[in-house]
């Protein structure tokens, strides 16, 4: 699914229908004891970054979400009973968070409490005025510091629909938005088939959270992970890492509005020989992180490439099918500058995974407060990315071009890098929210244009002779 923001996914005027958590369901979580299940360490620092950054006086939306299209004249009542009964089949969505004191509690609507609202907005003839709106109600309707947190919208006309759903990123991860223009398709197909639909409930995400936090305060300040990263941290003059090319920041300015970069990286025939390349050294992944960390370094000269890897937590097999924030950041750092080539760089990236990736089953939050630094988030994004996804296997991605499906993503301000590499059926596909300056646009292309050089180039050793370009 490609990784874009509201403004690139092809919004077209129509009618527009939202669908909101019923306020008399509203009404009854306000009511509501807490969940003796605790947020997550992820959700709670999320939740702590957005207070923080808001008493600083800024309102930086940080939502997530996903837009695709159904085909045909749309039956609204049918499209509300497939939406109604995937949000039951999530626990997350009918879960929020209250503050008691300093203290973060979470509380759960029971499913019989949950209905949708139907809101007819009127019909939008001019699609930037329609992109607009949406994008303004969904910062509101998503907010990380409110509840309910979600919202969902379709833009009705005479030959389909285009469905967008926006949530907090409290709720969902990429692998969340990834399945869910398959389910709702099967939901509302069933619907209009009169067959019956699955309804099963899908494991549930703050069961998950509140195993997880469970172990993780099983560790102390002396546990060999909570080292690692302080070692970590150490080297990195104690801050979590940003993308480590100049990025034209003023240390003592506001926190600058970013802009998205978002292009194919490569085609379906490139990224496959890339891959095989890659293949003896554990990966796309790998090579992905070593030809940015030698993009990198021919552009700042570092002698060490630094950067936190995001990688899934859905170790067992129940979590699969889960919407919520199953992620964890794993630390890697590639001494760049000890080698002179791709696979020299590809040797270092695989060693640091390996040596690190098991880092990111403990949250890194939990790690934070065991260090007793002053962490304290003047940025949504505490340190920059590097992700790798290949969808290739999820449900329904064959059809994502015909659908128009995509991954949404909030730019708004940050002074980080997040770069996002996904592997579709038709390619490999980059995007990165970066701070809007001029220096950080020409360094981020320098860094893009050079990494499809590497892959490019690696992609050409594995292709049938007379297929490389």
């Amino acid at each position: 699914m490609r990784v874009t923001d509201l403004q690139r996914c092809e919004i077209r005027p129509g009618r527009l229908v939202e669908w909101a958590l019923h306020p008399a369901a509203v009404a009854a979580a306000s009511a509501l004891p807490d969940d003796e299940r605790p947020p997550a360490y992820v959700q709670e620092s999320h939740l702590r970054t957005s207070l923080s950054i808001r008493r600083d006086g800024l309102f930086v939306p940080t939502w997530l979400g996903t837009a695709f299209d159904l085909p045909g004249r749309v039956d609204l009542d049918v499209l509300e009973a497939a939406l109604h009964t995937w949000t039951l089949r999530h626990e997350t969505l009918r879960s929020g968070f209250r503050w008691a004191g300093d203290e973060v509690r979470r509380f759960t609507l029971a499913p019989q409490a949950v209905a949708l609202d139907r809101r007819d907005v009127g019909h939008f003839a001019d699609p930037n005025t329609l992109t607009r709106y949406l994008r303004d109600r969904f910062d509101v309707a998503a907010d990380a510091l409110t509840w309910p947190n979600f919202l969902f919208a379709a833009v009705v006309r005479d030959d389909g629909a285009s469905v967008y759903m926006a949530f907090d990123h409290s709720n969902v991860d990429a692998y969340s938005l990834h399945r869910i223009a398959a389910e709702i398709h099967e939901l509302y197909t069933a619907g209009l088939t009169g067959r019956p639909a699955d309804e099963t409930p899908a494991a549930s995400y703050i069961d998950f959270c509140a195993a997880e936090r469970s172990d993780a305060d099983l560790i102390d300040d002396g546990h060999e992970i909570v080292d690692r990263w302080r070692e970590f941290i150490a080297r990195c003059d104690g801050r979590l890492p940003n993308f480590p090319v100049d990025l034209g920041l003023d240390p003592d300015g506001p926190l600058p509005r970013q802009k998205l970069l978002r292009e194919p990286l490569v085609d379906a025939e490139h990224a496959a020989g890339f891959e095989a390349y890659c293949r003896p050294y554990g990966g796309s992944l790998v090579g992905v992180l070593a030809a940015t960390a030698l993009a990198a370094h021919e552009i700042s000269g570092l002698d060490v490439y630094r950067t936190v890897v995001p990688f899934h937590t859905r170790a067992a097999s129940r979590w699969q099918d889960s919407v919520g924030w199953y992620v964890g950041g794993a630390p890697v750092e590639i001494p760049v500058s000890a080698t002179t080539d791709f696979d020299g760089a590809l040797d270092l990236a695989r060693a640091t995974l390996r040596r690190n990736r098991q880092l990111s089953r403990m949250p890194l939050a939990r790690v934070l407060s065991l260090l007793g630094a002053d962490f304290r988030p003047t940025s949504p994004d505490l340190y920059s990315i590097v992700s790798y996804v290949d969808t290739r296997a999820t449900p329904g991605s064959e059809r994502w071009q015909e659908q128009k499906a995509y991954a949404l993503i909030r730019v708004s301000y940050g002074d980080q890098v997040c770069v996002w590499v996904t592997r579709l059926h038709e390619g490999l596909q980059f995007a990165a929210r970066y701070p809007d300056t001029d220096i950080a646009y020409k360094n981020l292309r320098r860094c893009v244009e050079r990494v499809r050089e590497l892959v490019v180039s690696a992609a050409r050793e594995r292709m049938p002779v007379g297929h490389a370009p």
